[in-house]
Parts: structure tokens; sequence; C-alpha cells
């Protein structure tokens, strides 16, 4: 059997490996939603700070539910594989940004004293859409048992919202800086969005915290963009292989990747910009353009192809029927973007179509199908909604939602939500 990837193993692997002493790196991001998305985003650009001297901006993951990536990461010094994956071949880098792990519902009390330590100065979250727990008019949903939970035990939450107002709470009291909220879910506007659900939180503990939560803490929307498919037995076989180690739990990607962060952070952030993050005043135009490009023609691309037999996006865009569909998705989706934005949409379809034709991820569709219903208003709804405004029809926008509803009802049960 093949020993562990580790500190103690990694100096010899065939990959890319952390350029910097681990040791000496201290603390300065958690980030909630620990899961594969962050593993190949967010971990990878912050490595790259570590390796350009930035020693304080280390990484403290948390997982809100399950503690699977923690069990596999822990024996591993928090080490994992990023397998950069296209038709040409494969890169292997081992990250090494996150520093330690937590699981919230083990142990609340370790994960608030994260949130609290002073050199904490930015809290980012990849918690999926559906843990915002919106109400159906986008409002926080206060009868959700959860938020009820969190507001009658404030010291050991269950959601994200309640351990940042806690934590924003304990750090107000003993005069520490509160630090930036950077939301990088798929969610429109998602900072303001979670500004806003976390102010209808702590008004809902007390009124001078939620004033608090909405004249101190900066919460700058990012977009975030890169495919990260599911990792399955095969891909930790095959990385074993290659390291001559064993990986718990590689992640898998494509080469392209893209994050966009509106730049307001009082207590500083990590030079991001050198490695490729476009910092702006306003990410709302590249926001839009994601959303209703790539992950509205990914949900097309899912439902249909469920529907047609595709266990991949690479084969279902294969798919002339398919590829065809999304160009005319794409013809719907384009005029409701900002005009005036500058945003060069026919190279980011090409670009877009290139991607979805990589073979060498096998992205599934039945992946990209979860959760539909807190998915598709902002993927698909809102350019149908703007069309419709403009007195257009969404033929092809609407046809998603049905595909989603047929794919629902093949399933014999709701797809999982």
């Amino acid at each position: 059997m093949k020993k562990r990837l580790s500190n103690l193993t990694i100096a010899n692997v065939p990959a890319v490996i952390p350029g910097y002493d681990r040791r000496a790196i201290t603390p300065g991001i958690v980030h909630l939603g620990v899961g594969a998305f962050h593993r190949a985003h967010q971990a990878a650009y912050v490595d790259a700070c570590l390796a350009d001297g930035e020693g304080d901006w280390g990484i403290v993951g948390v997982s809100l539910r399950s503690p699977d990536t923690r069990d596999a990461l822990k024996p591993q010094d928090g080490l994992y594989t990023l397998a950069i994956r296209d038709s040409a071949g494969e890169q292997l880098q081992v990250i090494g940004s996150i520093q330690s792990l937590l699981v919230a519902p083990e142990d609340p009390g370790a994960v608030l004293a994260a949130l609290t330590d002073p050199r904490i100065r930015i809290v980012t979250l990849t918690i999926t859409e559906k843990a915002y727990l919106r109400a159906a008019d986008g409002t926080l949903d206060s009868a959700h048992p959860d938020i009820v939970h969190d507001l009658a035990n404030s010291g050991s939450p269950k959601t994200a919202h309640g351990f940042l107002a806690e934590a924003l709470a304990r750090r107000s009291i003993a005069g520490t800086p509160p630090f930036t909220v950077l939301c990088c879910d798929n969610l429109p506007a998602n900072g303001a969005t979670l500004h806003r659900l976390l102010i209808e939180f702590a008004k809902l503990r007390d009124a001078d915290l939620g004033r608090y939560v909405a004249d101190e803490v900066a919460f700058p929307s990012s977009m975030v963009d890169r495919i990260v498919p599911a990792t399955t037995d095969a891909d930790r076989a095959r990385i074993a292989d290659e390291l001559g180690l064993e990986d718990a739990w590689p992640v898998m990607t494509e080469p392209f990747r893209q994050w966009v962060i509106e730049d307001r952070f009082p207590a500083g952030r990590p030079a991001w910009e050198k490695f490729g993050v476009t910092m702006v005043e306003d990410v709302r135009p590249f926001e839009d353009m994601k959303l209703r490009l790539l992950n509205g023609a990914h949900s097309g691309i899912a439902y249909l192809g469920l529907l047609g037999g595709h266990a991949t996006v690479d084969r279902a865009f294969a798919d002339p029927a398919i590829r065809q569909f999304v160009d005319r998705l794409w013809a719907e989706a384009i005029p409701t973007l900002p005009q005036d934005a500058g945003l060069d949409t026919s190279a980011y379809t090409a670009e877009l179509a290139d991607r979805f034709s990589n073979t060498a991820l096998a992205h599934r569709t039945a992946q990209i199908a979860n959760d539909g219903s807190q998915k598709l208003p902002q993927r698909i709804v809102a350019s149908a909604l703007a069309r419709l405004e403009a007195g257009l029809l969404p033929e092809h926008l609407s046809l998603v939602v049905a595909a989603w509803i047929a794919a629902c009802a093949a399933r014999g049960g709701p797809l999982p939500e």
C-alpha cells in the first residue's frame, strides 16, 4: 500500500509543490464550505500568494455539514492534489494553503474561535445557493428550523448566518475590527445579497448588532468561474499512480479560471491581482455574463443531456441538437446583458464552447442538475424576465425550465433540491 501525501512525503512527488515553508504560514482567512470548488479556485489563488511571500493569509477551512473533507485531508496535513486537465494532458499541483480543517457540527466553538481570531481579516464562502436560506421573495427564511435554532442558540450555530453574526458580535465586544465577508457563490450581487440577509438575521437577534453589520462590515461581491467535476475513485487511483502516493481527495479541474472581485477590503487582502484576479468597482456586468451565459447554458445542457441519455457535458454538447440549442439560448440571453459594460460576449461564448467540449473533465450532467430550484432563477428566469420586459419571447430559456421539470418527472421523484 502506498504512503499518504503529507508534509513528510511531499518532497519528491512528480508535481508542482508549495513553494514556501508551510510551518511559517499564519492564518488570515476562514473559508466556510471547504468543498471541491473552493479547493480548485480560492485556495489555489491563495497558494500562489503564499508562494509570493504573503505568509499571513493561510486558510482555516470549515465544513458546515459533513466531516468528509476533514477526514480525508487531516492525515495529509491539509495537502491535496489539484489535477488540471484538458485534451492535451494533465498537470498536477499540490496545494498547501489550507492550514487546518474544522467541522462545525462537531465543534461550533472551535469555528467561532477561529472567526474571532484577530488575525482573521477575510471570511470567504462557497456554501451553495440553497444554504443562504432565502424565502421565495428573496428575504431571509426566518421560519427555517436552522435559523430558528441559531437565534435561540447563538453559541452553537448551524448556519453561516449564525456563525457570522455571533463572530461579528464577539469581535465588536472585544474591540477587534470586523473581518471582510467575501461571498463566492453563484448568487446575483452575491455580496450585497449576503449583506442584506445577515442584516435581517442580526436584527432578529439584536437591533444594535443589525446596525453594526449594516454599517461596519464590508461585503464585496465577486464572480467566480472554474469547472470542477466530482472526483471519482478512478481519479483517485490515477492520481495515486502518478504521484506514487495516496491522496484521499484530489480535485479535478480545467485550465481556465476567473475571479472578479469588488475591491473593498478595509482590513486588507492578498495581492490576488498578481495572479490573474480582476479587481473592480462593480462586479455586476461580469456576474450577469457568467450566470446567464455559462451557468444558464450549463443548466440547459444538464437537463437536456439527462433526458437525452448523455452522462457528461462534453457528450451532451457534442449532440448537434443540444449544441444548436445552446447557441440559440445564448442569442436570447446576450441582449439582456448590460450593453455599455464592454463585455466581449462573442469571445466569451467561443471560449465556453471550448470548455464545454473538454473531454478530459467528464463533468457529469447529473451533478449540475442538482438544486435546480435554487439555480434557475438567476441563471434562466432573470434573462427570461428581461426579454419579456423588452417585448421579446424567451423561447429557449423557457425550454430549460421545461427540461428541468421533465428531468424531475423522469426520475420518478424530485431531483436533489
